[in-house]
Parts: structure tokens; C-alpha cells; sequence
């Protein structure tokens, strides 16, 4: 009794979790707002543990049922990004595939909940056979297991189909030998389709997203990175990088009297700008991403081969706690597109890329910038708000109004190359706003506008307003 209160507990929370990130992933809607399945569990827990012991058998006998058909929908119709946006910030309002979302939500909320009201059920029918404080203690027991087991699977970068197996192994021992059968046929296919998933040409998990990476057409030489579904980098020749129009050069034309010697790249994905960085010279580059998936695709498939550079010293870090944790004063620091489409997102996953948008994250990179040094960041902003917001705390942080570029109508990087001055002028006044180039008509071509802010003269007061 007590080994099957563990297992169910565990089961429980395994499955949940798996759920979770699982249809998370191929769902961009529960990618963006996960809670939506976390609350479907619940309610489906809830139900289980309520229902009276002698009833609702017939849970426990087709509980791999609904289990089987939600990873065939979520399969057969996933739900991804079409094509980015530059007039909107949330995913539930951009093109996608897959079924309309008026069906797919209730659908997978309610098959969630009745998997969860199913094992639920299992857990309770263990946990009214102990005492109540031994089974609370085997409970807890068990329900840890379970998160840490699936955690420990995330940090090892296991595939879906080994998550499949295991919940399989898992009710098919829970299940007993009277309901063998009945668990099998579903429990089969369930595992059949996670293991077509992951023989998948390009798809590999990292500890944050599942990463499909599509290899170049013959019109194109990128290869393209989706996460969960969304398109995320692209990783592109250096000839192509190093285009007059390019972002990734920006903030090099932009301080030509920097030496560049030093370069930290917070976001250095699948190593873009840690080419750049080398092609302009750099003696060192400190390259921080968060997901080592990433940056392991950019050092097999970059045509620059950046990662292999001596030059370059890779760090799977926190943008942030590297800038804590280290005292290297750097030349020019490059925020660069850190999971730019979940820019404004409140919880959409496990990456936190928020706080990299903090006055506070930037006032660590300004305490790292060398003399004369510049920071530099570039993002799909989409909204004026959002740059205004972010100019301003620049403005503050640095004492000077930044130089901001913007690239297009729709999809807009931006760029920030700040200078501190040599002396530390007073602050702008609260609320004040960016200085901002003026900007061109909108037009349905790609256009540009170029500023410089050369560093603000040490008047008291004063900070850089001038363009061009």
C-alpha cells in the first residue's frame, strides 16, 4: 500500500509536469500562458480526491485513454507561430497553424483535468487505505519524487518519448494486471507518437524549449531556430552579418574609436554576434547564454565557427549573475535579442529574460564598461511605448539620452550604443524623454535611420541630444 501511494503521488506530479511542458511546447498558447494547464490539473486533482471510494472506478480503467488522445491532437495539430509581427506583443494574436483557438484551449483543458481526475482518483483510492498521517508523509514522498524526477530529466535534456516511457512504465504498474491490457493499446501509441516526435529531423530539448533547427533551402543560406514553436534565431554567414544594414553592425559604426578589445555578449544564442565581435578584432569575448542547447547548435552549424575561436570563453549563465559575479570591465557590452519573442511576457516559461530589461541589469552592465566603453541592445520592441520605457531608464542610468535606431515598419531591432562620460553628470530630470531620431513615414519596405550620441559634455545638467 504504501509503495503504491508513492508511486501514484509520484505519477501524479510527473505527469502533470510533463503536461505542462510538454503541450507547452507545441501549443504556443500554453507556452505563453501555462498556468492554463496548471489550473486544468488541479481542477482535475481536486475532482479525483472527492470522488468516494466506491465510486468512479471507471477512471482507474481508462485512464490512459484520454492520456493517449490529447498527445494525438496536440500531435496532429500543434499550434505555431506563422509568422512574427511587428504590430502586436502576445502570441494569441498573431498567424498560426493548428486549430483555432476557441478549440484547441477548452479541449486540452478539459482532457487535461480528466487525466488528472483519473490518477487523482488512483492516489486517493491508496491514500484512504493508511492512517492519515503516515499517508500525507508517503504522500509528500511522493509527489517530491515526482517534480524532482521530471527536473532532473529537463536539466539532462531528455527527449519527450523517454518522459512517455516512464509515465507508461508507471501506470501500466498502477493499472495491475486486470486493466494490462486496456493500458497497453493506449500507453502504446502514446509512446509511438513521442518517439516519431523525437526521431524528428532537427528536434532536440534543451532544459527551457524544444528546439527544431531547419536546415537552409536552396533560396536561403540560414539555417532557422524555432523554440516551442516560435521562430527564434537564425544563424547566417558573417558576409551576410556584416552588411551596412545589418544590427549586428550597428554598434560597431557607431563607436569607431572604440578599440573593441573586450566584448561581452549576453544572449550569444547560436553565436552571431560573437562573430562579429571577432571579425572587428576583439582579444576576448565573453559569450553568455542561458541555454546550452543553443549555443551547442551554434557551435556545430555556424560558418564562422565563433565557438572555436581561443578568443572566445563561453559561459552558460544568467546574463545577469554573470554581470554580479564578474569584475572584467569590457569595451563594448551587446544585450543581444534575448528571447526577443517573449519580450513583455509575465510567466511565459522558465526564461526570464525580464530581468535583463531592469534598471538595475543595466546599471551592472554600466558599472562594467571600461573607460570610454559603449553598451549596446537590440530587440523586436514593436511597441513605442515599450522603446520609451526602456530609453528612459537608459537615460537615467547613463546620464545621456541614447541613440536609437529603428529598422522597418514592422520588425524593428533596436539599437542603443551608449557611451558613459568621462565625468558623471547629473541625472536627466525625472521623466524626461528619450531622445529619439526622427523617424520616417511607414512605409511597406524595410527603412533605416542612423543617429549618433557622442558622449555629453561635463556640464552639470546637460546630456547628449543631438542626431546624426
Amino acid at each position: 500500500m504504501r509503495a503504491r501511494l508513492l508511486l501514484a503521488s509520484a505519477t501524479m506530479l510527473f505527469v502533470e509536469l510533463a503536461l505542462i511542458r510538454w503541450t507547452g511546447a507545441n501549443i504556443v498558447h500554453l507556452s505563453y500562458f501555462s498556468n492554463f494547464i496548471l489550473l486544468g490539473s488541479f481542477l482535475g486533482i481536486g475532482l479525483g480526491f472527492l470522488l468516494p471510494a466506491g465510486r468512479g472506478q471507471w477512471l482507474a480503467r481508462w485512464t490512459p485513454v484520454p492520456l493517449a488522445v490529447l498527445v494525438v491532437l496536440v500531435r496532429e495539430f500543434p499550434v505555431q507561430v506563422r509568422q512574427t509581427s511587428g504590430e502586436v506583443i502576445y502570441f494569441t494574436a498573431v498567424k498560426t497553424t493548428g486549430l483555432p483557438q476557441w478549440v484547441t484551449l477548452p479541449v486540452l483543458f478539459g482532457l487535461t483535468a480528466l487525466i488528472m481526475m483519473a490518477i487523482g482518483k488512483m492516489t486517493a483510492d491508496q491514500f484512504r487505505l493508511l492512517p492519515s498521517l503516515e499517508a500525507y508523509r508517503f504522500d509528500l514522498l511522493g509527489s517530491l519524487t515526482g517534480s524532482v524526477s521530471f527536473a532532473l530529466l529537463s536539466w539532462l535534456r531528455a527527449p519527450s518519448v523517454v518522459w512517455g516511457v516512464i509515465a507508461a512504465a508507471a501506470l501500466l504498474t498502477l493499472g495491475g494486471r486486470r486493466n494490462s491490457i486496456r493500458y497497453s493499446v493506449p500507453l502504446a501509441l502514446m509512446v509511438a507518437i513521442l518517439a516519431l516526435e523525437t526521431a524528428a529531423s532537427g528536434i532536440s530539448w534543451s532544459p527551457y524549449y524544444k528546439i527544431e533547427v531547419t536546415r537552409p533551402t536552396s533560396g536561403s543560406r540560414d539555417y532557422k531556430i524555432s523554440a516551442n514553436g516560435v521562430p527564434h534565431q537564425s544563424i547566417a554567414p558573417l558576409k551576410v552579418l556584416r552588411r551596412p544594414d545589418s544590427p549586428y553592425e550597428r554598434p560597431y559604426r557607431e563607436t569607431p574609436r572604440n578599440s573593441h578589445r573586450r566584448v561581452l555578449v549576453i544572449g550569444a544564442g547560436n553565436g552571431n554576434d560573437v562573430a562579429m565581435a571577432l571579425a572587428h578584432g576583439a582579444q576576448r569575448v565573453d559569450a553568455v547564454e542561458i541555454d546550452p542547447r543553443l549555443q551547442e547548435i551554434g557551435a556545430s552549424l555556424h560558418p564562422a565557427r565563433p565557438y572555436d575561436n581561443p578568443r572566445v570563453h563561453v559561459h552558460i549563465n544568467d546574463g545577469r549573475a554573470f554581470l554580479e559575479r564578474t569584475n572584467t570591465r569590457y569595451d563594448l557590452v551587446v544585450l543581444a535579442l534575448p528571447d526577443s519573442l517573449t519580450l513583455v511576457s509575465g510567466a511565459s516559461n522558465l526564461r526570464l529574460e525580464s530581468y535583463l530589461f531592469t534598471r538595475e541589469a543595466f546599471e551592472a552592465a554600466h558599472r562594467h564598461l571600461a573607460p570610454g566603453g559603449a553598451f549596446a541592445m537590440y530587440n523586436y520592441y514593436r511597441q513605442n511605448w515599450l522603446i520609451d520605457r526602456f530609453g528612459s531608464t537608459l537615460t537615467s542610468v547613463f546620464g545621456h539620452a541614447p541613440c536609437i535606431t529603428h529598422y522597418g515598419a514592422r520588425r524593428r531591432p533596436s539599437w542603443w550604443p551608449v557611451s558613459p562620460p568621462a565625468t558623471s553628470p547629473a541625472p536627466p530630470p525625472r521623466g524626461a524623454p528619450p531622445v529619439r531620431c526622427p523617424r520616417p513615414p511607414v512605409t511597406t519596405t524595410p527603412s533605416r535611420i542612423c543617429c549618433t550620441a557622442p558622449s555629453p559634455p561635463s556640464t552639470s545638467g546637460s546630456w547628449a541630444r543631438s542626431c546624426w
